[in-house]
């Protein structure tokens, strides 16, 4: 069953020289997670922040931090990024040899486990980690960089996954990741999406437009 809508802003669209601020900023606006990506230039042609980040960014927000770790392997720094102040850290499952046991570390940790699919991934990977997974991201563009055009096949996906999660019995989000905007959020919605990350839609204009950025967002997704 679909839940409420949730809107996570990925700070990758945020301006890095003042990320506490931005962090204020949109958790004030109305967003509902906060989403960071972790790219670690080798499972993903990009790099960007590590724990350290985390660490500094936590007092600034009460929201869910979304920890998505774009790095390979994974397991080796699950821990920190949990200490650092991940409410969910979401791996993929090409990022290390064994997911059941990346999720298993993830759910020792006190976090809530989640599983990304990148556009090629099949969702049958997941078949046997159900029990583990608190929160499965379809990823509508190849992972790397932001500001990336949606992939029109991720909606029959999503709406496979949708149908997964609910014969599973089990609250499970399910989370769209890329080219996520006005246009898009309502097609996501229909297939089965209730968590949107949004990087450009939110943190265009600037601060004094976040506000109205997530409202026109969540009207946007709402009105599928």
């Amino acid at each position: 069953m679909q839940q409420s809508i949730r809107i996570a802003p990925s700070i990758l669209a945020a301006d890095f020289a003042k990320l506490g601020a931005e962090v204020r900023a949109v958790s004030e606006a109305g967003a509902d997670y906060i989403h960071i990506d972790v790219m670690d230039g080798h499972y993903v042609p990009n790099l960007t922040i590590g724990p350290a980040v985390v660490v500094a960014l936590r007092p600034h927000s009460p929201l869910t931090f979304d920890v998505h770790l774009m790095i390979a392997p994974a397991d080796p720094f699950i821990a920190a990024f949990a200490k650092a102040g991940a409410d969910i850290i979401t791996v993929h499952p090409e990022s290390g040899p064994h997911l059941h046991r990346s999720l298993q570390e993830i759910k020792s940790l006190g976090k809530k486990a989640g599983v990304a699919l990148n556009p090629a991934t099949p969702i049958d990977v997941l078949d046997h980690v159900w029990e583990g997974i608190d929160l499965v991201t379809v990823m509508s563009v190849n992972p790397g960089f932001g500001g990336q055009s949606f992939i029109p096949g991720a909606l029959p996906k999503i709406a496979a996954l949708r149908a997964r999660i609910d014969a599973s019995g089990r609250q499970i989000d399910l989370e769209v990741d890329g080219g996520v905007n006005n246009e898009t959020a309502p097609q996501v919605i229909a297939a089965g999406a209730d968590v949107l990350v949004a990087g450009s839609a939110t943190f265009s204009g600037g601060p004094e437009a976040y506000a109205r950025n997530i409202r026109t967002l969540r009207g946007a997704a709402a009105g599928a």
